[in-house]
C-alpha cells in the first residue's frame, strides 16, 4: 500500500489533482466516531453531520491559517462564525427554485437535452416543466426573450440543414469507422482546402476574369520611332502566330493557343477602363486592371493566412482541452462516445469500430510511454546513435534528390534549345519577321515523333520531382520504423523530412527557372529574332507550375489505379507470404497529407502567374478526394499506427502554414524586385510591380497619405507597441487567474469526492451498527423464548 500511495502522490503533483480524485480519495477511510455518527443519524442532526465532512474541515483549516497571520485573538471567533454561516447557508433551502418564469422554464427545457437520462424521462421532465405554473414576462423582457428563442431555434434548424447538406458526409463516416478519427481528419482537411480554393476562385473570377471578358480594350498603334516601347512590344507579342495543330499537347503544356487565353498572366491588360451606368450613376466610372490584379493577389493571400491561423488556433484549443482531460478520456469514450441517433446496424458497426480505434490509439500512446520509461541508459545511447545515423542517411538522400532535379532541368533545357536551333538552321534563311514567325510555328507543329520527344523533354524535370516524391517518402517510412518514435512523433518527423524533400525540390526548380529567366527573359517581341528567348517570363513561370500540378495529378491517378490496385488484388487473393508483403499497403497518413499540401503550395505559388490555377486546383481536389477514398477503402488496410484527430488537425495546419510561407516568398520577391516583361501583362513598361503600387499610392489624397505615413513612424509605433504589451499583460493575467480557478475547482472536486467517500463509510458504519443491534435484539429475544420454553416444560 505504501508504494501505491507514493505513486499516487507523485502523480497528483503532475496532474494537479485529477488522479488524486480518481485514485486516492476512494481508498481513504475515516475510522472512529461510529458511535457519534450513529447518535447523530438517530437525531437527524444535519448541521452536526455537515461539520464532519472533509470539505468543511479543509475550509475551516484554510480560514484558520489565513486569519492567524492577521490576528490570532480573532481567529477562533472568525472561524466559528465562518463555520456556522457556511453550515446554515448549506442547509437553507433554495427559495429561487419555487420562482420561475417563461425564460427560465425555456432554459431548463434546453438543458434537458444535455442530461444523461433516457428519452422517456426527458419527455416527462419537459412535460412537467411545461405544465408547471409560470410567471409571464412583460414588456421589453418578453420581446428580448422571444427574439432569443427565435434565434436559437433558427440556429438549430440551420445547423441541421447544413449537416444534411454537408459534402461527403457518408463517405467520411465510413472511413472513420474503418480507419479512425485521425484518417478522417485528413479527408476533412482536404475538404477544407477545396472550400478555400472555391472562395479564391470566386474572387479571381469576379475581379479579374469577368472584367477581362466584358470590358473592351482600346488598340494602341505602334510608332516606328520608338519600337522598344511597351505598345510596340505588346502588339508584336500578340500578333505572332502560335497556333498548334495538336490540341492535346497545347492543353497539357499550356503553349500554343493556350498561351493567349485568360489562363495565364500575359493576356491581362494594363489599361484603365472607363464606363458609364446612367441608370445608377451619372458620373463616369473607372476600372483599373493593374490595381485589380495586385489587390486580388493580396486579398487571397490575406484570406488564406487568416483561414489557416483561425483553423490552427481552433485545433490547438481542442488539443489543449484533450491534454487536460487525460484522466476522464477513457470514461468519455466508453460512456459518452456513442451516438444515440444511429438507427441501423451498418452505422452502429461503423461507430463501434471508430470508438475501438480511438481507444486503441490512446492505449498505444500509453504503451509507448511505458516502454520509454523502462529503457536503460545503454539502450538510450544506442537508440540515439541509430537516430543520428538515419538522419545522416536522410540528409544524403535530400542532397542527391536536389542534384538529380538540377541535372534533369539543365539537360532538358539544353536539349530543347538545341532542338530549336537545329530546326531554325534547317529552315530557309529569311530575315523578315513573318518568316521567323513561320519557322517558330513549324518548330511548334513539327512531326509527331519530334513533338512527343519535345513534350517528354519539357516534362522531364516535373516527372523527376513527382517520382522522387513517390519513392523517397517510402524510404523515409521504412527508416522511421527503426527509430522507435511515438505515433505523434512518427507523424511529425516524417512530415518534416517529406516537407524538406518537396520544398527543396521546388527550391531547386525555382532557382533554375530564375537563372534561366535572368539570361533569356527580358526581351522585346518586336526586335526578338531568337525563338529561345522568353518574351513573357511570367507566362513561362505559370506554364511550368501548370505542368507541375498536371504531372502530380496524373501520377497520383496512375499509381492508384494501375500500380496500387493490382498490388492490393494480389495481396487479397494469394497465400504467398512474399506476395502479401509486396501487395499489402497501409494508409500512410504523412505521405497523403504532403500530397495535398504540395498541390496547395503550387497553387499559391502560381496563382499570380496563372490566375486559373485555383480553379484547376478546386477541380483536382474534388477528384483527389475520390482517388484517396478509393486508396483508403480498397487499396489499403488499417495502419498499425493509430492517429488521433486533434493532434493531426493542428499538425496539418502547421505544415500548411509552412508551405504557405514558402510559396509566398518567391512571389513577393518577383513583385518587389524582378523587372516585369515589357511585352505582356498588366505591368508592362514599369520597373517593378511594386513601383505601380507606390505610384498609385502617391495619387491618394494628402490626408490619407499622411495618416499612412504616420502609422509607419515611431510616434505611432511606440505607443501602439506599449498598448499591445498592456493588452498582452491583461490577457496573461486573465489566463493566470483562470488557471488558478481551474486548480481550485479541481481541488474542490477532490474534496467533493472525499465527502462522498466519507458519507459512504459512515453509512456503512451505521448499517453495521444497526445490524449488530438487530443481532443483539434477536439473540435476546431467542434467549427469552428459550427461558419461557424451559419454564413451561418444568
Amino acid at each position: 500500500m505504501s508504494g501505491g500511495n507514493s505513486k499516487n502522490k507523485s502523480r497528483s503533483k503532475t496532474h494537479e489533482g485529477w488522479e488524486e480524485a480518481g485514485g486516492e480519495f476512494y481508498q481513504e477511510l475515516y475510522p472512529g466516531g461510529e458511535q457519534e455518527l450513529f447518535e447523530n443519524l438517530q437525531r437527524a442532526d444535519a448541521a452536526k453531520l455537515a461539520t464532519l465532512l472533509p470539505s468543511k474541515q479543509a475550509r475551516n483549516t484554510t480560514t484558520v491559517k489565513r486569519a492567524r497571520s492577521q490576528n490570532e485573538r480573532r481567529q477562533s471567533t472568525y472561524a466559528r462564525t465562518t463555520q456556522s454561516r457556511d453550515i446554515h447557508l448549506s442547509m437553507l433551502p433554495d427559495l429561487s427554485e419555487n420562482l420561475s418564469n417563461e425564460e427560465r422554464t425555456w432554459e431548463e427545457i434546453m438543458q434537458i437535452k444535455a442530461m444523461p437520462v433516457p428519452m422517456n424521462q426527458k419527455r416527462d421532465l419537459k412535460a412537467r416543466l411545461q405544465n408547471a405554473t409560470k410567471l409571464r414576462l412583460q414588456g421589453l423582457e418578453q420581446l428580448q426573450w422571444r427574439q432569443r428563442k427565435v434565434w436559437h431555434c433558427f440556429r438549430i434548424r440551420f445547423s441541421e440543414l447544413v449537416g444534411k447538406l454537408e459534402l461527403w458526409h457518408s463517405p467520411m463516416r465510413e472511413i472513420e469507422g474503418k480507419f479512425g478519427t485521425g484518417v478522417v481528419s485528413y479527408f476533412m482537411f482536404l475538404r477544407w482546402l477545396l472550400f478555400l480554393n472555391i472562395i479564391i476562385s470566386l474572387i479571381i473570377i469576379i475581379f479579374m476574369i469577368l472584367p477581362k471578358l466584358l470590358l473592351t480594350e482600346t488598340d494602341n498603334e505602334c510608332k516606328d520611332s520608338n519600337t522598344n516601347s511597351s505598345v510596340c512590344c505588346s502588339n508584336a507579342y500578340f500578333s505572332k502566330n502560335l497556333t498548334n495543330s495538336n490540341v492535346f499537347f497545347d492543353v497539357i503544356q499550356g503553349t500554343g493557343w493556350m498561351e493567349r487565353t485568360i489562363l495565364f498572366y500575359g493576356v491581362y491588360s494594363d489599361q484603365i477602363h472607363s464606363y458609364q451606368l446612367p441608370s445608377l450613376f451619372e458620373s463616369e466610372m473607372y476600372y483599373n486592371n493593374p490595381m485589380a490584379y495586385i489587390l486580388v493577389a493580396i486579398s487571397w493571400v490575406l484570406l488564406s493566412l487568416i483561414a489557416i491561423v483561425k483553423t490552427a488556433a481552433k485545433g490547438f484549443k481542442e488539443r489543449l482541452v484533450e491534454s487536460e482531460g487525460q484522466f476522464y478520456m477513457y470514461c468519455n469514450l466508453v460512456f459518452g462516445g456513442w451516438d444515440f441517433c444511429i438507427h441501423n446496424d451498418k452505422s452502429a458497426k461503423i461507430k463501434h469500430k471508430a470508438l475501438y480505434n480511438e481507444v486503441k490509439g490512446c492505449l498505444e500512446e500509453e504503451r509507448y510511454k511505458e516502454e520509454k520509461q523502462l529503457r536503460s541508459r545503454e539502450t538510450q545511447i544506442l537508440l540515439h546513435l541509430k537516430r543520428l545515423l538515419i538522419n545522416l542517411v536522410v540528409f544524403v538522400i535530400l542532397i542527391a534528390s536536389g542534384l538529380l532535379i538540377y541535372v534533369t532541368f539543365n539537360y532538358s533545357t539544353n536539349r530543347l534549345n538545341q532542338e530549336i536551333t537545329e530546326q531554325v538552321n534547317n529552315e530557309i534563311i529569311n530575315t523578315t519577321k513573318a518568316a521567323l514567325t513561320t519557322s517558330l510555328s513549324l518548330y511548334r507543329e513539327g512531326m509527331t515523333f519530334g513533338q512527343l520527344e519535345n513534350t517528354l523533354l519539357e516534362f522531364l524535370p516535373f516527372i523527376t520531382i513527382v517520382v522522387l516524391n513517390l519513392i523517397v517518402p517510402e524510404i523515409f517510412s521504412y527508416l522511421i520504423k527503426l527509430e522507435n518514435y511515438t505515433p505523434p512523433n512518427i507523424i511529425l518527423v516524417t512530415l518534416l523530412r517529406t516537407v524538406l524533400l518537396r520544398l527543396s525540390s521546388l527550391a531547386v526548380l525555382l532557382s533554375q527557372m530564375y537563372l534561366y529567366i535572368g539570361e533569356n527573359g527580358f526581351v522585346c517581341s518586336y526586335n526578338n529574332f531568337d525563338s529561345s528567348k522568353l518574351e513573357c517570363w511570367e507566362t513561362y513561370v505559370g506554364q511550368q507550375l501548370y505542368k507541375l500540378i498536371l504531372t502530380d495529378f496524373a501520377v497520383q491517378f496512375f499509381t492508384t489505379f494501375f500500380i496500387n490496385l493490382p498490388r492490393a488484388f494480389i495481396a487479397r487473393h494469394t497465400n504467398s507470404r512474399c506476395l502479401k508483403i509486396i501487395g499489402e499497403q497501409d494508409f500512410y497518413l504523412p505521405k497523403h497529407v504532403l500530397d495535398i499540401v504540395y498541390i496547395q503550395t503550387i497553387i499559391w505559388m502560381g496563382s499570380f502567374f496563372c490566375p486559373f490555377l485555383p480553379l484547376i486546383g478546386t477541380i483536382f481536389y474534388f477528384f483527389i478526394f475520390y482517388i484517396k477514398k478509393f486508396t483508403c477503402l480498397i487499396n489499403c488496410t488499417p495502419s498499425p499506427v493509430v492517429y488521433k484527430a486533434s493532434k493531426s488537425k493542428s499538425l496539418f495546419m502547421s505544415v500548411l502554414l509552412l508551405g504557405f510561407v514558402i510559396s509566398i516568398v518567391p512571389v513577393a520577391y518577383s513583385v518587389a524586385e524582378v523587372f516585369p516583361s515589357i511585352s505582356c501583362g498588366p505591368y508592362r513598361g514599369r520597373d517593378t510591380v511594386w513601383d505601380f503600387v507606390v505610384q498609385t499610392f502617391d495619387g491618394f489624397p494628402y490626408i490619407i497619405r499622411e495618416i499612412i505615413f504616420l502609422i509607419g513612424t515611431s510616434n505611432f509605433a511606440v505607443p501602439a507597441f506599449a498598448v499591445l504589451l498592456l493588452c498582452l499583460y491583461y490577457y496573461w493575467a486573465v489566463a493566470t487567474a483562470n488557471r488558478h480557478m481551474v486548480t481550485v475547482l479541481k481541488n474542490q472536486l477532490v474534496l467533493e469526492g472525499h465527502d462522498k467517500q466519507f458519507l459512504l463509510n459512515r453509512l456503512s458504519a451505521f448499517i453495521r451498527q444497526h445490524q449488530k443491534r438487530c443481532e443483539r435484539r434477536n439473540r435476546a429475544s431467542f434467549a427469552d423464548d428459550d427461558a419461557e420454553i424451559r419454564q413451561s416444560s418444568r
